[in-house]
This record gives structure tokens, C-alpha cells and sequence, in this order.
């Protein structure tokens, strides 16, 4: 009797350490509450990008590791959202947070998973006609407005693309040659690629005291498509002087679509030597 009665206790505290609270992603935010002083744990199973409110700053930590989150809230937290980015597909999940002191003999809160609902439709349900799909976006299209929204927009607008995720950028990236004739300087930001197709981000600030009108037609270069953030730039020093140029490469990334670098090269070289230069 006392076997069994340990065994049992010990099964108890067992399934009390591992406790673990399911909670389904179904585009609801998912509330979090939070005990000041105890860490909870958030099993997200995806390398996520965390996006934390100002208001949160030096009141809630928040680490990512191994495909979970570790909030620990150092004070008492109203009412917030926080938002969690998919840094392959850009997908978004929203979890509401509250912090509260525990009180007297209140349980540590358990861990929390969070898993894709299940989509099933119920069996009686009378299946209606699928709609007509909309054309597909062209992939160069879906890819530009990826990186704009990206680098402009907030977390929350950004459309997931799956299969896409983050390239690498070179450090040996000679981009003087996409527009040699007008006096702008270049640096790339950011590359992205899906399938055979690659994406990069390169960020044009004007050189000059005038405006200067930028257009795809002038790029040099190997490129499937091009896409100015802005039309034109503004004078040196101005808050329009900068814009950044979207260009989609195919079979490769940014690199392989480059014309070389030219030396500048003196027109005397090599020419004849008349009789009196031999003199």
C-alpha cells in the first residue's frame, strides 16, 4: 500500500514539473499572463523575431533560444501586446501580456506551447463552391513588395511568403557600375530568396546639390526586374536625397548579375612613338 502510494505521489509531482498549457494559433491574439520575478517559458517551435512595445523597456526581458521564449517581467505590467515574427515566412503571431505579483501561496504558472489549429470543417457541413482563384501575383511583384514592407512597414503588415527566407550580402559588392553616370553612392541592406529567384535591397543616397531623377532603364546590369522606392532624389544633405532600389535576380544572387569594375584608362598608352619621342 505504501509502494503504491509513492509511486502515485511521485507520478504526481512528475506530471506537475511537465505540466505544459496548450494554446492554439487561430489569428486570435493569445493572452500571457505573467507572474513579476518568475520566468515563463513560451514553446514556439519557430526562430522568431520579437516586437516589443517602448512602454515595455526595462520592465520585461524577453530571450529567444532553441525555438522558445523566456519572459520574465521585473514589475507590474498593464495590459500589452507583443508580436512575433517568423523569420523565414514572415508569419505573425500576437500574444497579449499582463503582469501581476503573486499572491500568497498562488502555483508558479506552468509553461506554454503554442501550436497551428487544426482546420477541419464539421462533417454535416455542406461544402459550396470553391471560388475562382484570383491570378497568381507574379513572383518578382510578391518579392519587391516583401522587401519594401519589410524595411518600411511595421511587423504586423508584412505578408508571409513561404519558402522565403534571408540570403547572405557579400562583402565585396562593387555597385558604382549600376548607374556609373550619376554620382550616387550605394550600400546594400538586405537579400532574400525563394526558389531561384533573389531579392536585394540596396539603399541610394544622392552625391549632388540637385535633384536627380533615377530610372530602372539606366541600370547596368543582369537583373530580371528593378523597382525604385521613389522616383527622384533630393539634393545632398536634404531628407529626400535617399531612396532604396529593389533588384531580382534569377539563378543567383546579387554578385553574378554585376558588370566588373572598369580602371580608368589613359588614352596616350600604347599609341605610336614618333621618330622624335625616340630622338
Amino acid at each position: 500500500m505504501k509502494r503504491w502510494l509513492c509511486s502515485a505521489l511521485l507520478l504526481l509531482v512528475i506530471a506537475q514539473v511537465n505540466a505544459v498549457e496548450i494554446l492554439r494559433w487561430e489569428r486570435l491574439p493569445l493572452a500571457i499572463p505573467l507572474q513579476v520575478g518568475q520566468e515563463r517559458v513560451v514553446f514556439i517551435e519557430r526562430n522568431v523575431r520579437v516586437g516589443l512595445p517602448a512602454s515595455l523597456q526595462g520592465k520585461l526581458r524577453v530571450q529567444s533560444a532553441g525555438g522558445a521564449l523566456y519572459l520574465l517581467a521585473s514589475e507590474s505590467i498593464a495590459p500589452s501586446r507583443l508580436q512575433l515574427q517568423d523569420a523565414d515566412d514572415g508569419t505573425l503571431i500576437l500574444l497579449d501580456i499582463v503582469a501581476e505579483p503573486a499572491k500568497t501561496n498562488e502555483p508558479t504558472l506552468e509553461a506554454v506551447r503554442i501550436v497551428e489549429a487544426e482546420r477541419t470543417a464539421p462533417r454535416d457541413e455542406v461544402e459550396a463552391p470553391a471560388p475562382r482563384p484570383a491570378p497568381p501575383t507574379p513572383l518578382p511583384v510578391a518579392l519587391t513588395r516583401y522587401a519594401a514592407q519589410s524595411l518600411y512597414a511595421p511587423l504586423r503588415a508584412v505578408e508571409p511568403i513561404p519558402g522565403l527566407g534571408a540570403a547572405p550580402l557579400r562583402d565585396d559588392l562593387v555597385l558604382d557600375t549600376l548607374i556609373p553616370e550619376l554620382p550616387l553612392s550605394y550600400r546594400a541592406l538586405a537579400a532574400w530568396r525563394l526558389e531561384d529567384l533573389w531579392v536585394t535591397a540596396i539603399r541610394l543616397r544622392n552625391r549632388s546639390p540637385r535633384w536627380i531623377e533615377v530610372d530602372p532603364r539606366r541600370l547596368q546590369g543582369d537583373f530580371v526586374a528593378a523597382t525604385f522606392q521613389h522616383p527622384d532624389l533630393g539634393p545632398k544633405g536634404e531628407a529626400t536625397d535617399t531612396t532604396v532600389l529593389y533588384l531580382i535576380t534569377r539563378g543567383h544572387g546579387l554578385a553574378g548579375s554585376l558588370l566588373p569594375a572598369i580602371s580608368p584608362v589613359d588614352a596616350a598608352l600604347n599609341l605610336p612613338r614618333s621618330r622624335d619621342d625616340e630622338e
